[in-house]
């Protein structure tokens, strides 16, 4: 644990050099794009000629000059699956975000989806004795939670603090400067398989790039295309990749729950390739420009070219009615959405004080997927675009951009996490000898 903890030191103080030099990467690593926009930093105190900042206030200035979007290669559910392709792909959208920013980037900071995401809610309480709460206390509170045995073969992606209660005052997202006897703090931890990170962070090494921040599509994704007023009453984002869905609920502007599902708009491409007999790319046309999943009485009547199997267009058309296509296409969804259903309902969602879904990614854009969706979840469902950031290419700005405009949010305005804070040295020591006595145990 305490290794992990320097690394994610490591990159957050790279993190820093970065914005110092003034230029950044941002990569999404998804199933069916990889996604690169380059930031330049202009200091929290410079501002544009329209005296804008960025999409928040209190940010630091920052706006996109460079950005690129390739076919995703070698990826699977959120998981890189063939290295050489994912590096060949990683390297084609970087280099064409830095031939249109004419500036070079040496440090990405990215986001992923999948990697079984599983989410653990900790607390823990420490006494002041009449003393300001300074850095040291909070760092002393936070170790002190009871990290559970997560598995050797699982590492710590995030570790925000959500809550912190100062003598039964509860509440508070910041005590630092306050005087007080007893902190108490509760804290959301989110684990990952760690084979399926090291393979990422070894990909991006390999395309001789430094990683200055690594962050989960599904936290990205809800901090963009959540509204403030939803990020702080309780709202779940659920972003519709290609590959797999990624949950993510939303509380005092933190998170507090993500979950994966392993199906995405990919499987509703391979159920009509499949029964419709035709190539993956007719079957992503059809479902782009034609699908849906709502029937009308027209549905029918409406019929749909669909080539051929020879390529001869003219002797060996074929057509399909509109009915047809909605009849593949809708069971895949309802199943990916009970899914998600199931998800939130293990989370508790229902005792939020609000119940508000988003839906963003590249599969959300369905036609009629908001109306199906707010019968099968049961709560009110809108759909979701990122917000805005100064200098975004008009074609980046739609939903499955959502993880990558919200991590240049995050890049921009990090929330605190465990290892912002100096742990106590006990705990280092401590940590160190529960490992000893769990390899004693399991070996004699």
């Amino acid at each position: 644990m305490a290794d992990l903890y320097q690394s994610q030191r490591a990159m957050r103080q790279m993190r820093r050099l970065a914005m110092q030099r003034g230029v950044v990467a941002i990569l999404d690593v998804g199933s069916s794009k990889i996604a690169c926009l380059i930031l330049r930093f202009d200091g929290p105190d410079r501002m544009g000629e329209d005296g804008s900042v960025g999409a928040l206030a209190g940010q630091s200035g920052f706006r996109v000059i460079g950005a690129n979007t390739t076919r995703s290669r070698g990826v699977q559910f959120g998981e890189i699956s063939a290295m050489q392709e994912t590096e060949r792909a990683i390297r084609t959208a970087v280099q064409g975000a830095q031939k249109m920013a004419a500036v070079r980037v040496d440090h990405v900071i990215a986001c992923f989806s999948g990697a079984h995401p599983r989410s653990y809610g900790l607390n823990a309480q420490v006494n002041l004795e009449g003393q300001e709460v300074t850095e040291n206390e909070v760092a002393r509170v936070l170790a002190a939670c009871e990290v559970p045995e997560y598995g050797g073969d699982r590492e710590v992606l995030h570790a925000q603090p959500i809550n912190f209660a100062l003598d039964h005052r509860s509440g508070l997202s910041d005590p630092r400067g306050q005087i007080g006897h007893a902190l108490e703090v509760d804290m959301h931890m989110l684990t990952v398989d760690a084979p399926i990170v090291q393979n990422l962070v070894h990909c991006i090494k390999r395309c001789d790039l430094e990683l200055a921040g690594i962050a989960s599509s599904a936290y990205a994704s809800g901090f963009s295309a959540l509204v403030e007023d939803e990020q702080e009453l309780g709202a779940a984002c659920i972003d519709m990749g290609g590959g797999s869905t990624s949950i993510s609920v939303f509380m005092k502007k933190h998170m507090i729950y993500a979950d994966a599902v392993r199906m995405g708009g990919d499987h509703i491409t391979s159920d009509i390739s499949m029964g419709l007999s035709v190539p993956t790319a007719n079957a992503e046309r059809i479902k782009t420009f034609c699908g849906g999943v709502q029937a009308t009485g027209a549905d029918d009547r409406d019929m749909i070219d669909i080539g051929g199997d020879t390529g001869d267009w003219e002797h060996d058309r074929r057509t399909v009615s509109r009915a047809e296509l909605i009849g593949i296409m809708r069971p895949r969804v309802e199943e990916i959405l009970e899914e998600v259903r199931a998800r939130l309902d293990a989370a508790g969602f229902e005792h939020l004080p609000s119940q508000q879904i988003v839906l963003t990614g590249g599969s959300s854009q369905i036609m009629g997927l908001d109306g199906l969706a707010t019968r099968i979840l049961g709560h009110q469902v809108r759909l979701g675009r990122p917000l805005r950031v100064h200098g975004l290419p008009q074609s980046a700005t739609g939903p499955s951009f959502a993880s990558s405009v919200g991590l240049c949010l995050l890049a921009a305005h990090p929330q605190d996490e465990w290892w912002d804070f100096e742990m106590p040295v006990d705990k280092h020591t401590r940590g160190t000898f529960r490992r000893a006595v769990r390899w004693f145990k399991e070996n004699w």
